[in-house]
């Protein structure tokens, strides 16, 4: 007889972060139709801020805890919490940047909040999730709000195609992971991926269908999360839907999306696929050569197209494709036995480190872009440094944080995921990360040069208001203090090394 399971056997505290962004995001929906008139959707906004706040303090109670929630299809473990932290630090500076913009583009409305809340949520469950359900459910979660975000600027034409191809694509990603997760279950007989870890010893040592199964199931999956973290060849949507889309649902997409989507595919490697190798004694994971071949593609033409662009957010687009490849190195390298930890350390690191720096460009890109979506090109950055001195010299540091440069968070980030490259020995792969970051400073130099170095009177940045000068306050904070005092970063991510142990 089916047996309902009390709410202890549930554990929902281990939870609760990503619980408490999801019941905030429904009780906001009532509260914004029912009390909130419609020229005071700023306490609406006030209200997500507030619940991304209360889910933070819970993260900090819950910090480092060890345990399964949902009969073992979520696990809490110092993974879980570090990656709650990048996630609601991206939202909250999200929503600052979103109260003035929708109000003065004219689509001021209540659920934008409760949609990035449901987004946030989905990442987090992405983040802790200990099975393939739970993966596929958290997926959707975290992307049909995107599709509707991405088309939230009605009647623009160019919103309105951003949304939809966001979702077409996204769809296609989903059946992609959900076919995956079929085969994975053939081959294996569970979908939790501390018992699929448990199987694979027995799968490779009897060789037969049941590998190349386990094989191509793992290969369906890289297909559909690598559709949601923009790698190639998976990056087409990703200039068009980021031009489209409303600048703040931009902003938050090509970080939140990342964390989601990176996070589940550490879980699966790390967890789930360690010691899955083609040939008894191996010590090399038979999916990292794909996982490799893959990040060098998405650094190099992420890099190399990004020259050619002329708009802000088509090169911050394929700027946030190349750094996609650059995560992709710490997930290949975890395919060599013993640095999964590693892996992960670096990957949440370089995460951290992306947040602050990209929010902080979209921030400033908001400032100048106008009310009807205009002045995006990289011509309206022309004298900035004359009109908005401090906001030139805060954009010249998140153009040189993304390109690497010492004393910047980029750089811890990036010193990180080439150390674990090179402990790999995925040599080939580091030389290549390296030589495309010297290739990256051309098209991020070029805004800085714009700025300070070409005549012209500079635009005076008439987004920059209140809400938008803190998110770039906070996200240009975060860039310096992790760049000059990087152990503040690093310690937190050292408690990975027991709590990841124990899940796996």
């Amino acid at each position: 007889m089916f047996s309902v399971p009390s709410f202890a056997d549930l554990n929902v505290w281990m939870s609760a972060p990503g619980v408490v962004l999801a019941v905030g995001a429904c009780l906001l929906l009532l509260i914004d139709v029912v009390l909130i008139p419609r020229d005071r959707k700023i306490v609406t906004a006030f209200l997500a801020l507030g619940t991304i706040i209360f889910s933070f303090v819970v993260n900090l109670f819950t910090f480092n805890e060890t345990g399964t929630a949902f009969l073992g299809m979520f696990a809490a473990d110092g993974f879980t919490s570090i990656a709650n932290v990048i996630i609601l630090v991206s939202g909250f500076i999200s929503i600052l940047m979103s109260v003035d913009y929708l109000k003065r583009t004219g689509i001021e409305r209540g659920e934008f909040y409760s949609l990035i809340l449901f987004s946030l949520s989905g990442i987090m469950f992405m983040a802790g999730a200990n099975d393939l359900v739970t993966i596929f459910v958290s997926l959707e979660l975290l992307s049909i709000p995107l599709y509707i975000l991405a088309a939230f600027r009605v009647p623009d034409v160019r919103s309105e195609e951003s949304g939809m191809k966001y979702f077409i694509l996204g769809a296609f990603a989903s059946a992609f992971l959900v076919y995956g997760s079929a085969l994975v279950f053939g081959a294996t007989g569970t979908t939790t991926l501390p018992d699929i870890f448990a199987s694979v010893e027995q799968i490779v040592a009897a060789g037969g269908s049941a590998a190349f199964l386990l094989l191509l199931g793992t290969g369906l999956i890289l297909v559909g999360l690598g559709f949601k973290v923009a790698v190639v060849p998976f990056h087409m949507w990703t200039p068009d839907v980021y031009e489209g889309a409303p600048t703040p649902v931009t902003a938050f997409m090509s970080v939140g999306a990342k964390i989601g989507g990176f996070a589940a595919l550490l879980r699966i490697v790390v967890v789930a696929l360690p010691t899955f190798v083609l040939t008894s004694g191996e010590t090399i994971a038979a999916w990292q050569q794909t996982f490799w071949l893959v990040a060098a593609a998405t650094i190099l033409l992420g890099n190399f197209v990004a020259i050619a662009q002329t708009n802000i957010k088509r090169m911050l687009a394929y700027s946030s494709i190349a750094h996609a490849g650059y995560i992709m190195m710490a997930v290949a390298a975890a395919g060599t036995s013993g640095l999964g930890v590693d892996s992960i350390q670096a990957a949440l690191l370089y995460l951290f480190a992306y947040m602050f720096t990209n929010l902080g460009a979209f921030a400033v890109a908001l400032a100048v872009e106008k009310d009807d979506g205009s002045g995006t090109n990289l011509d309206d950055f022309v004298g900035l440094a004359k009109s908005r001195p401090a906001m030139a010299f805060m954009m010249a540091v998140f153009m040189l944080s993304l390109t690497g440069i010492p004393l910047t968070a980029g750089f811890i980030g990036k010193w990180y995921v080439f150390r674990v490259a090179l402990e790999a020995n995925l040599l080939p792969l580091a030389i290549i990360g390296v030589l495309t970051s010297v290739v990256s400073a051309f098209y991020y130099v070029r805004i800085i040069v714009n700025m300070y170095l070409k005549d012209g009177e500079g635009d005076q940045a008439a987004g920059a208001t209140e809400y938008v000068n803190w998110a770039i306050y906070v996200a240009f904070a975060g860039t310096v203090v992790m760049g000059i005092l990087p152990f503040l970063a690093t310690n937190l991510t050292d408690s990975l090394t027991v709590a990841a142990a124990v899940i796996k």
